[in-house]
């Protein structure tokens, strides 16, 4: 098994059985080296978990337009300033990076500096004021655990959530819509003032999982599953040969 910086992966693609793609950061860092990467385990038939399918971040921010016009409850997403009478009228809007992650190159404008601005090819939502921000963790399309934010003022001061039947039927709609073949998956929402969720983000590339933050017995639980995840990974798409080098 190598451990390595995602940069150091092409030169080791070769001997690989499977990748996992994990704590990789913000991928616009290293995106050229990224394409290449994804280029060559497809061009290899490489296996790698998550698996590189996804609709969600994998693919950019595209998905929020994508499912506000099927109908689906995500946060109003405009990429036209001559849209964003659609947005309601906010105190304040947030406009971010099509292929963004991690905040970066995120801006919050009053609705003057937007005019001014006119970003071109961004997102343009308006600045909710939600109760808390809450993520659910799937393990393939199995829920793990939940983690929220209880002052908003402290996004990353994350407690464990206890989600209900209600919770994780919004959830798993963004999960069945994206459809991937394996990885884990955080579906990231906001809970509105009327108790209601919309979605903020699909992250099915690096999902963080702040898995200090949860109980030792849900920590093991998640940690396990994934081992297992690993293992149960359908001969069909593995060899009996990297089976055996994967299990050992």
């Amino acid at each position: 098994m190598l451990i390595g910086h995602p940069q150091q992966a092409l030169a080791f693609l070769n001997s690989a059985d499977i990748v996992v793609y994990r704590n990789i950061g913000c991928v616009l860092h290293f995106e050229d080296y990224y394409r290449e990467f994804l280029k060559t385990v497809e061009e290899k038939n490489i296996i790698s978990f998550n698996s590189f399918d996804g609709k969600g971040d994998q693919q950019g921010k595209q998905y929020l337009l994508d499912l506000q016009d099927e109908g689906y409850a995500v946060i109003p997403t405009a990429v036209d300033i001559y849209e964003i009478e659609k947005l309601g009228n906010p105190q304040k809007y947030i406009v971010k990076l099509m292929n963004g992650a991690d905040s970066v190159g995120m801006e919050i404008l009053c609705r003057e500096e937007l005019l001014a601005a006119n970003p071109k090819g961004k997102l343009i939502q308006p600045f909710i004021d939600f109760q808390y921000e809450v993520s659910f963790y799937y393990l393939n399309d199995t829920f793990q655990y939940a983690l929220y934010a209880p002052n908003k003022e402290k996004r990353w001061e994350l407690t464990e959530y206890e989600a209900t039947e209600e919770d994780l039927g919004f959830a798993y709609q963004f999960l069945k819509w994206n459809n991937m073949e394996r990885g884990i998956t955080r579906v990231h929402a906001c809970r509105l003032k009327d108790g209601s969720l919309l979605l903020v983000e699909l992250e099915d590339l690096n999902p963080f999982l702040s898995i200090d933050l949860l109980s030792e017995e849900k920590r093991e639980d998640f940690l396990r599953n994934f081992i297992e995840a690993l293992k149960e990974i359908p001969e069909t798409t593995i060899s009996e040969s990297q089976r055996l080098s994967l299990l050992n």
